[in-house]
């Protein structure tokens, strides 16, 4: 079975540009980059067992019918991701670092864990915590 079932797709105006920033500023780490023409058609990105994938917005498949960017949404999002990390706090302060714009910060949750909710480089949403639903309570 796969490391990880569930894999968002996101599309980037400036795909590389992204790829960095989420590098820099989240921890993910490159493990696929696909170019065609000098445009990115696909990358993948991992943050331990967790994945993304990434194209460009200038890349027209049949599944890019079905995508937006948030600058198409005001910034709104039908579905954001949740991702364990850690150490919350060094997450926080290496995103804020890197220029992540910080939405709710780091709060202590009734339920257990820290997390905080921020934006990315082009306005995808992601929260990032010590919560994990998977472990015992």
């Amino acid at each position: 079975m796969a490391a990880t079932s569930i894999i968002p797709t996101l599309r980037y105006h400036d795909p590389k540009s992204a790829i960095d920033f989420l590098c820099q500023a989240f921890g993910f780490e490159k493990k696929s980059v696909f170019e065609e023409d000098g445009i990115i058609i696909h990358a993948e990105l991992n943050l331990g067992n967790a994945m993304i994938m990434i194209g460009s917005t200038g890349y027209q498949s049949p599944f890019s019918q079905y995508l937006i960017h948030p600058d198409d949404t005001k910034g709104k999002q039908t579905m954001t991701a949740y991702i364990v990390v850690n150490d919350p706090d060094g997450h926080y302060e290496r995103a804020k670092e890197a220029g992540a714009e910080i939405l709710l910060p780091l709060t202590e949750q009734s339920y257990g864990g820290k997390d905080y909710t921020c934006s990315d480089s082009e306005g995808y949403i992601w929260s990032f915590g010590s919560y994990d639903p998977w472990e015992e309570n």
